[in-house]
C-alpha cells in the first residue's frame, strides 16, 4: 500500500486520505506475453479427478479510471486556505493593530485588527470626547478601562462580543462604550491609514460631517494582546525602544 504525504504546509489537511482512500498499484506478471493466469496440481482441490488437471482464467477486465490525485489534493488546499482566512477573520493573535480615531468635536472610536487588510475584530465607540483624550494623552499615561456585566444565560459567549461597556479613563467614569460593526465610514479611515504602521495625525473632514464635527485625529500602533482569562484580556502598546511617547493600555473585564 502506497500513502501520500503532504508536499506543501497546504496538504496537511490531506493526511486523513490515509484512513479513508487506498491507493493500490497494479501488479504485472513477469512476462509480459502471458495473458492468463495458471494453477499446478499443487492448488488444493477436493475433487480427485481435477487433481492433476490446469485451468485458466482470463485477465481481469480494465476498471475505471480513478480521479486524478493532483486534483484532489488542489481541492484540499484550497478548503484549506479558506478555513485559515476564516480564522484570521474571526480571531485576534497576540500582536495586533490597534487605532484610535474621532472626530475633533466627535467621540472616540478604538479599532484591533489582526491584519491591517482584514476587518477590526473588535470595534468600539466610546463616549469619552475626542479632545478629552487628546489631553489626557499629553500627559504621557493613559489606561482606559471597559468593564461589562456577567450574563449568567450567554456563558458561550466570547468577551470581544460584549456589546455595552462601561468606561473609565485613568480612573475617571467616562459614560459606556458600544461595540459596533465596521460601517463604510469607519473603513474608509481604516484604509486610509492602512500604510501607517505607527503615527498619529489628522486627516482632512469631508462632507457635511466633517465640516460640523472637524477634522479627524488618529493614532495608529502595534499592541501586545495578553488574555488573562475568558473574562479578562488587555491590549498594550508597543513603543520602539529608545523612541518616547504616550504609554497608552486597553483593559476589557467582564464582572
Amino acid at each position: 500500500m502506497k500513502t501520500i504525504t503532504a508536499k506543501t504546509p497546504h496538504d496537511s489537511s490531506f493526511s486523513f486520505s490515509r484512513r479513508y482512500f487506498h491507493w493500490k498499484k497494479k501488479a504485472e506478471d513477469d512476462d509480459d506475453e502471458e495473458e492468463v493466469l495458471t494453477f499446478s496440481s499443487s492448488s488444493h482441490f477436493c475433487d480427485q479427478d481435477f487433481k492433476d488437471a490446469d485451468f485458466t482464467i482470463p485477465a481481469p477486465t480494465p476498471t475505471k479510471k480513478k480521479p486524478s490525485v493532483s486534483k484532489l489534493r488542489s481541492a484540499l488546499a484550497v478548503f484549506s486556505k479558506t478555513r485559515i482566512r476564516t480564522h484570521h477573520q474571526s480571531g485576534l493573535g497576540t500582536r495586533v493593530i490597534g487605532t484610535l480615531f474621532g472626530y475633533r468635536r466627535g467621540h472616540v472610536h478604538i479599532a484591533f485588527q489582526e491584519d491591517a487588510k482584514l476587518n477590526p475584530a473588535f470595534l468600539i465607540e466610546l463616549a469619552t470626547p475626542t479632545s478629552v483624550l487628546v489631553r489626557e494623552m499629553a500627559s504621557g499615561l493613559v489606561r482606559i478601562a471597559l468593564e461589562c456585566e456577567k450574563q449568567t444565560d450567554k456563558k458561550g459567549k466570547k468577551l470581544l462580543e460584549e456589546p455595552l461597556w462601561r468606561t473609565y479613563c485613568n480612573g475617571k467614569k467616562c459614560g459606556f462604550a458600544m461595540r459596533r460593526e465596521c460601517g463604510p465610514e469607519d473603513w474608509k479611515v481604516l484604509k486610509a491609514v492602512e500604510p501607517i504602521s505607527m503615527g498619529a495625525g489628522v486627516l482632512p473632514g469631508n462632507g457635511n460631517e466633517g465640516e460640523s464635527e472637524g477634522e479627524l485625529m488618529y493614532m495608529r500602533a502595534k499592541f501586545e494582546r495578553v488574555v488573562g482569562s475568558k473574562d479578562s484580556e488587555a491590549f498594550y502598546m508597543k513603543n520602539p525602544e529608545g523612541a518616547g511617547g504616550p504609554e497608552l493600555s486597553v483593559y476589557l473585564l467582564r464582572v
